[in-house]
């Protein structure tokens, strides 16, 4: 059984470093202790939420993994007020609610409304929308 450490495991996953040690604290990922005391996730645990995520969200290969930001939440588009140049775009990410000012340019370029899923790309203090 390959073992892997979080930082590595995290990075396959695409999430942070607190999320994966979160998921290990709510059970959401199985972890075993090694002799130090230290959580390691096993290989068939990654390959395990891969498939999981894949089956919920029928994903296009590349392009999330072309970009260095990685808390990339999924959500669905609440809402969308443009405004001259800028709109407003609402997402709900687990019954979370995330706003976003984008271009309307952008926001048209997506095909943004509401139902449609998206993506919040959180870097610091910017939220970028990518429609899957």
């Amino acid at each position: 059984m390959t073992l892997l450490k979080l930082p590595e495991a995290a990075e396959l996953l695409n999430i942070s470093y607190p999320t994966i040690k979160q998921w290990i604290y709510k059970g959401r990922i199985q972890s075993v202790r090694g002799p130090g005391g230290h959580h390691r996730i096993p290989k068939s645990e990654i390959d395990r939420l891969t498939l999981v995520k894949a089956a919920k969200r029928k994903s296009r290969p590349g392009v999330l993994q072309t970009i260095s930001g990685r808390n990339k939440l999924l959500g669905t588009v609440e809402s969308v007020r443009h405004d001259g140049l800028l709109a407003e775009v609402k997402l709900n990410v687990s019954g979370q609610i995330i706003t976003a000012i984008i271009t309307s340019q952008s926001c048209t370029d997506l095909g943004l409304k509401r139902g449609i899923e998206a993506y919040a790309l959180m870097k610091s203090t910017e939220v970028m929308v990518v429609r899957p």
